[in-house]
């Protein structure tokens, strides 16, 4: 018996949506599903997609001839552009018009997202017609089949296929595989890496998806017998694939080959990839190339204009996009190669991310940013042709989603895009509130930790959904949005405790020298500080987070863990592995205590004690900053917002470091650096006093105050080491003060890791 329901109504954005058009209410639950003479070969697929998808969420099988309404599938190759569609009202039933294979896919799409649904439910509530047409002629994700991967190694062909099916469903047409680099054994593959490439070659053959193939030279290209390989290798590959449209090939990382070099190989792959895939084309990024390097590649391109040549692709570290559109030859296309997958070290880094976050959560985790990928993608976007992105798990899956509905219609609204997102893979009847719980997850991440009260706000709106969908559990989407909710005001709560714990240690410090020995101090300030490891803040709310993270590897394979599920390295998604990393400095001042505890007389011990106890606390009318925390640099200068610089290039972002696999015993301020701020900005200066300026980080410091060059008094190098510097008189007679920095020059070729930076910076009232 079919429930009766009152249909939602929705307000539906597109390229070309019927103007004007009044909502339409279509009683779908007894339709069958056919396909027009003129497209029964074209809709073959995206009809076998639209049943399989419906009966899944409803029970109605919408079989041809077995209801009173019908949904439609036809064919209008002269109406629509390429790969678009329409939906309209048909007497009682509805129309999904293609323009070709892939129009009618995407049109099954957008009704699939749009209907309203549930047990013997189906319904829809839009302004028809509706028509859209991608913007973008290149839309699709990177899913290597490697050991780097972080779930889909894991995964078996079907469900590659339903992945691959289901971000077609939200408008992708490519798909990049790696068959080759990352050859390490890995014990979760259920496949050799050649039949799985096959394979995908073969779904997106079946899906009418582009098939494309990231492959790196990450060996020297000089020596002509591993060239020769190479060729011979990629060749093999070529002759495999059932289907393959482009080859991607980067410049860098990996890879360290002089375009000289580069350019003559890719000439050579030319000739076997023609022979087996006539239409193919090769693309190469210039990431990780010097301005000569890049110069050349332009110039060599300009001059010999290869019929070979597919365009570039735009990728992290590469030149500025504007520069490369500008410089490349007219006929060639750039297609963007966005970092979707990470979090910080990398392309797109949150910004002004909280540390708590960045040393639990990492590099890798799950990260939906819907609101920030928009801006990213409607800023540079329009300087390509589309995108193919990069990623190296599910946790970014509702990024992906995004972008691909981002680069069919640019204009459409992120709120309704994950509106779409909740109610396809969750289910009408919680579309709204988990879309709007996808967006808050987002903004668990902006500002100081301790002072987003969204936080718990988004972890009660997770909670009441958990409780109200039960039905969901299972869902590795709703898991992982679930994951996120716990994890973040978990991480709060340790934040406010550990951090608590570490005050009262200060205070113990404090008070060393007066009737207290140091070894006493020392004693009583750990145990307060390690009360953290004795007694957990939230054991119920840390249990649960275990307990998630082993539905996420049982249903999605999601490796969350070395130890546990046999991830390929702890900056690969390891949440699980630091959901209880310190979140005070109680192991660095374990470390210092072993160094205090060797000083050779009494009044030395207590005096670092006392400048341990007073390291974030100078006395009254001294600042401190830890210049790369939301929350402790209430001096550092910040620049543009990311609607204007979403780069962040002229508002420089912080860098958390990755030392120890992630298990620094460091101080947690030397830990996050930046190289360098705009600049440290003081008012309200004690105009009679003379002041000093303290700083902590690695390397050199180039310091001016008020622009006026500073001499060090002291200048230590090394993490955690001071380097001072006076400030003349003077410079505070005003009552203010600016503080900048000289990058230095001579450190420009540097490998980024040696490059200097700055942790720490106190202004010390003498």
């Amino acid at each position: 018996m079919r429930i009766a329901c009152l249909a939602l109504v929705l307000c539906v954005m597109g390229i070309a949506s019927g103007a004007g058009a009044a909502p339409v209410t279509l009683d779908l639950g007894r339709a069958s599903a056919l396909a027009t003479p003129d497209a029964a070969r074209a809709s073959a697929m995206p009809l076998r997609v639209l049943r399989e998808e419906v009966v899944k969420r409803t029970g109605i099988p919408l079989n041809e001839g077995a209801g009173s309404s019908k949904i439609t599938l036809g064919l209008d190759a002269k109406g629509l552009a390429k790969e678009g569609f329409r939906i309209e009202v048909v007497g009682d039933g509805l129309s999904i018009v293609g323009a070709d294979t892939r129009g009618l896919l995407y049109g099954v799409g957008w009704f699939l997202r749009h209907m309203d649904y549930g047990a013997a439910r189906l319904m829809l509530t839009a302004e028809l017609p509706y028509t859209s047409t991608p913007v973008y002629a290149i839309r699709g994700h990177q899913l290597g089949y490697r050991a780097t991967a972080n779930s889909w190694d894991a995964w078996t062909v079907a469900q590659f296929d339903q992945y691959i099916r289901e971000l077609a469903l939200f408008g992708a047409n490519s798909i990049e595989s790696i068959p080759f680099h990352d050859d390490r054994a890995n014990p979760h593959f259920k496949y050799s890496r050649e039949f799985m490439n096959k394979k995908m070659s073969e779904i997106c053959a079946d899906y009418d998806l582009d098939y494309w193939a990231w492959i790196p030279a990450d060996f020297d290209l000089k020596d002509a017998a591993k060239r020769k390989a190479a060729i011979e290798r990629d060749t093999a590959f070529y002759k495999d694939c059932k289907r393959l449209d482009a080859i991607f090939f980067p410049g860098g990382d990996p890879g360290d080959n002089h375009p000289r070099e580069v350019l003559p190989f890719l000439a050579d792959l030319s000739k076997p990839l023609a022979k087996y895939h006539p239409h193919a084309k090769l693309w190469l990024s210039l990431q990780g190339y010097t301005e000569e390097q890049t110069k050349f590649a332009l110039d060599w391109i300009a001059q010999n204009k290869p019929t070979w040549f597919g365009g570039l692709v735009h990728g992290p570290s590469s030149p500025s996009i504007i520069l490369e559109r500008e410089a490349l030859p007219a006929q060639y296309p750039i297609r963007s190669y966005p970092d979707l997958t990470h979090t910080v070290r990398c392309q797109y880094p949150v910004t002004w991310w909280d540390p708590a976050f960045a040393k639990t959560l990492g590099r890798e985790c799950i990260n939906p940013r819907p609101s920030f990928y928009a801006q990213v993608h409607n800023t540079f976007a329009p300087y390509t042709v589309g995108f193919l992105s990069y990623s190296d798990g599910v946790h970014d899956d509702v990024n992906k989603a995004l972008w691909s509905r981002l680069s069919f219609d640019p204009k459409a609204d992120i709120r309704d895009i994950m509106r779409e997102y909740a109610s396809f893979f969750f289910g009408s009847d919680v579309a709204q509130d988990a879309a709007d719980g996808i967006l808050a997850l987002e903004k668990n991440w902006e500002g100081p930790l301790a002072e987003n009260g969204g936080v718990p706000a988004t972890f009660a709106l997770w909670q009441g959904l958990e409780r109200r969908a039960p039905q969901l559990s299972g869902n590795w989407r709703w898991q992982m949005c679930l994951t996120r909710a716990y994890y973040d005001e978990y991480t709060r709560k340790r934040q406010f405790y550990e951090q608590g714990l570490e005050d009262e240690a200060n205070g113990i410090m404090a008070k060393a020298g007066a009737g207290v020995s140091a070894e006493e101090t020392m004693n009583v300030a750990l145990a307060a500080v390690q009360k953290a490891d004795q007694q957990n803040c939230a054991p119920d709310m840390q249990s649960r987070i275990v307990r998630f993270y082993e539905d996420l590897f049982s249903s999605v394979q999601l490796q969350s863990s070395m130890k546990r599920y046999t991830a390929s390295g702890y900056e690969r998604g390891c949440s699980l592995d630091f959901l209880d990393y310190p979140l005070n400095n109680r192991w660095w001042l374990e470390d210092e205590f072993k160094k205090i505890r060797a000083m050779a007389t009494e009044d030395e011990k207590v005096a670092r004690l006392h400048l341990l106890a007073a390291w974030e606390h100078p006395a009254p009318g001294s600042w401190y900053d830890a210049v790369g925390h939301p929350g402790k640099s209430q001096h550092v200068l910040r620049g543009e917002g990311l609607n204007t610089d979403p780069e962040m290039m002229r508002n420089p972002n912080p860098g958390d470091w990755w030392w120890d696999d992630g298990f620094s015993r460091q101080r947690l301020s030397f830990q996050t650096t930046m190289d360098w701020p705009l600049g440290l900005a003081y008012e309200a200066l004690d105009h009679q006093a003379t002041y000093m300026l303290r700083l902590t980080g690695y390397g050199q410091a180039l310091v001016k105050a008020d622009s006026q060059t500073l001499t060090p008094t002291v200048y230590g190098k090394e993490i955690g080491e001071f380097k001072e510097f006076a400030i003349p008189k003077e410079l505070t007679a005003d009552g203010a003060l600016k503080i900048t920095f000289d990058r230095p020059q001579d450190e420009v070729t540097l490998n980024w890791r040696k490059q200097s930076r700055l942790a720490e910076a106190w202004l010390l009232k003498q």
